[in-house]
This record gives structure tokens, C-alpha cells and sequence, in this order.
């Protein structure tokens, strides 16, 4: 069934091919390095090193506080990251700096993968969540690369799907060698898809284990001092196309009855922002851009966080947050980074990248669920009338967060077993 698979996926790459360049007119970044999506590496690339692969933002924020324990832990191996858009290549490079070399990770093609792994020849392979790709997994057999799924994570409805190639991904999960799963229910996924329950360990969420820099609260405090302290903050992260006309629509009532109230809106892709502001100056907001490295004024009413890897220190900096991807179906996004850093948190009905996390904030009285844009104003509005409610959400939120750090030092011991199987240079 792979050899039909492979069959089927030369065939579309024409297609591929031709959205890249689609949507290269909004992000230049995809019609570059096309080489590198066919496995050609410069001969410089760093060798018999650790393999990450994080597909986007997601998971690229999940994976820097594995990448800076795993460079503590082995100071002489080389890390590559890998991703698949040029969003997570931003992140990479913004928060990862010289600490890893990044390319993008080949299309899902023997001969691609196979130029790919010749050249890195790693010791080990990671790949953050839920990256199931057939012949990547294969390749890593092949080539004696231990394959460590970090993370992982697997909703009711994809196991569906998964289900419906189900001799593929048996063969897929005959190739793990051994992976760290967020929920004894998302083992039990993956262990009915194929997987050796010898080789799954139930570790909980990495995402728990978020560096907070020690210097966060003081840039927080002067961030705020632009914004204006005395106003109330409302921070809009994460975003995608259909949720900005809701929140501007929630927005325009909190805004009656609170009008000196800040908007800080974040979409979550950088090909975005141009269109976002649009959205809003069209509407009539006066809008400040991050950007533009301007302090806010009393007559500034929306801040558009168009800048990489500064959406904690927004948070930081806010009183009451709307973590966005759940007011569509995109499944939710990272409601940890803003309960981490003690404020409450909105989202919409769409929760199913981070079911069992969501679940456990709103018992703990840290986040609560809205399904329509007056939902939301409303939510936010009981928020900011009620200090003592708002700071005891927020201080919620954050011990949740405390209480269950504990995955990375499971994730290390779980790499630690498979590298000493290898020599490590």
C-alpha cells in the first residue's frame, strides 16, 4: 500500500508544487529553498547529530524547551529542526538562534528522504506530536535511525482517519521506536492503530514544561507602560480568517460599556497581517502597530502584534486573553502560555487540538468556553468588572501550569534510552 501511496503522491506533486508558488504571492518565503524540499543539503550540513521536526508555530513552541535541555544534555551533538512551513522556520529562527541548524524537511518521497538522511546521517530522529508520514517513518527504518515521537497527541477524529488506512498505519507504527504520549486516552489511540503499548509511555503535555524568561515581567511592565496602564487589556492570539470579524464584533460591545479598553490582536500567521489591519482601519479603529515601535495613545484602540515570538510577553502584559483557532475548526490552539503567565482565558467551542488540557483549565476555573462573538464580550466584560474574579482565574491557571510540570525530564530519560543504543560522538 506504500508503493501506491508513493505512486499517488509523485503524481500530485505538480499540484504541490503549484501551491507553494500560490501561496508565495502572499509569503515570498515559500518559492525558496526548493531544494531542500527534495532532500538536497549543502555538504556543510551538521552530521551525526539529533533530528527534530516540528511541522509549525505549534510545535515549535512545544519543542524549545526540549531543544535547550537536549543541547545542555549533549553539548557536542549537532541538532537540526526541521520544518514544513516558513512560519515555523520564522519561530525557529527566532527562538532557537545558533542553537540549531533548520531546513525544511523533504516531501514525503523515497529518494528526497533518502538524499535527506545520507547527508544528516543522525543518531536520532524526533518528531514533535503527530507527523505520520509513511515513507519518512520507512526511510528512519531503514537508515537504523531511532525514531522518538515526542509529545504525541491523537484526537478521536483523526484516529478515525487513521483508521481508514489502517495497514499503512500499522506499518507506521511497527517503524516508532518508541514514543511519549500526552494522555493515557491518546495512548489507547495509538496503541489500537498499531503501536507496541512496550513502546508508548504516558509523559503528559511538554508544554507544561515553557520557559519563562526571568526578565518577562519587567518587559511585560514597560510593554504595558505603551499600551497604557491604566487601561484594561484585551489580548486576541492566535487567529485565523472568520475569527477577526467576531472579535472585532465582541469588541465593539465590551467597548460600550468600557470604552477606554485595548484590543491587542495577534493572528497566528505573519501572510496575515497585512489583511488583519486592513480588517481593522476599514472598520474605523485607530491602529498601532507593533511594528512601528510607537507607544499607544488614549485614542488607540486595536494593537496588531505583527512580530514573531513576542505572543508571551503580549500575554504577560494583558489582563484577560481569547486564545484563538477555537471559534472555527481549527481545533484550538496553546491555552497553557497565557494560564502560565496568570491571566484568564475565553476561548470558543473548538477544542480539540488541546481537549483534555481545556477540560482540566475550565475544572480548575482557569478558562471558559463561549460559542458566539456576545458570548465572548460578555465573558470578558465579567472579567474586567471583577478584579478579585480575574486575578483569582489568572493565579488558577498558573498553578495548574506549576502542577504539572514533569513531562520534559520524562521526555530526556526516554531519548537517553535510545541514544545509548548508538554511539554518541
Amino acid at each position: 500500500m506504500r508503493y501506491l501511496y508513493t505512486f499517488f503522491f509523485y503524481l500530485s506533486l505538480p499540484f504541490i508544487l503549484l501551491r507553494l508558488l500560490w501561496r508565495a504571492r502572499k509569503n515570498p518565503a515559500y518559492a525558496a529553498r526548493w531544494s531542500e524540499r527534495f532532500g538536497y543539503l549543502p555538504n556543510s550540513a551538521p552530521k551525526q547529530g539529533i533530528w527534530l521536526h516540528a511541522v509549525s508555530v505549534g510545535e515549535t513552541i512545544a519543542a524549545i524547551p526540549l531543544v535547550h535541555a537536549l543541547r545542555e544534555q549533549y553539548p557536542t551533538l549537532p541538532i537540526v529542526v526541521t520544518t514544513t512551513t516558513p512560519t515555523g522556520a520564522d519561530r525557529v529562527n527566532a527562538s532557537l538562534k545558533n542553537l540549531v541548524t533548520h531546513y525544511y524537511l523533504p516531501y514525503d518521497l523515497p529518494g528526497a528522504l533518502n538524499r535527506f538522511f545520507n547527508t544528516l546521517q543522525p543518531q536520532l530522529g524526533i518528531i514533535m506530536e503527530t507527523e505520520l508520514w509513511p515513507n519518512l517513518f520507512q526511510v528512519c527504518h531503514t537508515h537504523k535511525i531511532p525514531l522518538f515521537i515526542a509529545n504525541a497527541r491523537l484526537s478521536a477524529r483523526s484516529a478515525k482517519g487513521y483508521q481508514r488506512i489502517a495497514r499503512l498505519t500499522r506499518d507506521m507504527m511497527h517503524n516508532v521506536s518508541q514514543m511519549a504520549v500526552q494522555t493515557a486516552t491518546e495512548a489507547q489511540r495509538f496503541i489500537q492503530l498499531g503501536l507496541d503499548p512496550a513502546r508508548i509511555t504516558v509523559t503528559g503535555s511538554i508544554k507544561f514544561d515553557l520557559t519563562i524568561p526571568a526578565d518577562l515581567l519587567e518587559q511585560a511592565s514597560q510593554l504595558r507602560a505603551q499600551w497604557g496602564k491604566e487601561r484594561l487589556i484585551w489580548i486576541a492570539a492566535s487567529t485565523h480568517e472568520g475569527e477577526e470579524e467576531q472579535i472585532l464584533a465582541s469588541y465593539s460591545l465590551i467597548r460600550k460599556k468600557l470604552p477606554q479598553t485595548l484590543l491587542v490582536l495577534v493572528p497566528r500567521h505573519p501572510d496575515r497581517f497585512a489583511k488583519v489591519i486592513a480588517t481593522c482601519q476599514r472598520q474605523g479603529y485607530a491602529t498601532v502597530l507593533r511594528s512601528e515601535n510607537k507607544p499607544c495613545t488614549t485614542t488607540s484602540e486595536i494593537f496588531i502584534g505583527d512580530s514573531m515570538g513576542e505572543l508571551l510577553l503580549f500575554y504577560a502584559a494583558s489582563d484577560v486573553a481569547f486564545v484563538g483557532g477555537s471559534l472555527i475548526t481549527k481545533g484550538g490552539h496553546n491555552p497553557l502560555e497565557p494560564a502560565a503567565v496568570g491571566i484568564p482565558i475565553v476561548m470558543g467551542p473548538s477544542l480539540f487540538n488541546f481537549a483534555a488540557i481545556s477540560e482540566q483549565l475550565q475544572q480548575a476555573g482557569a478558562l471558559v468556553t463561549i460559542t458566539s462573538p456576545t458570548q465572548l464580550a460578555e465573558q470578558v466584560l465579567l472579567l474586567f468588572q471583577d478584579d478579585t474574579r480575574r486575578r483569582e482565574a489568572g493565579e488558577k491557571g498558573r498553578q495548574f501550569v506549576i502542577q504539572n510540570r514533569g513531562a520534559l525530564a520524562k521526555h530526556l530519560a526516554l531519548i537517553n534510552q535510545l541514544l545509548t543504543t548508538r554511539p554518541i560522538l
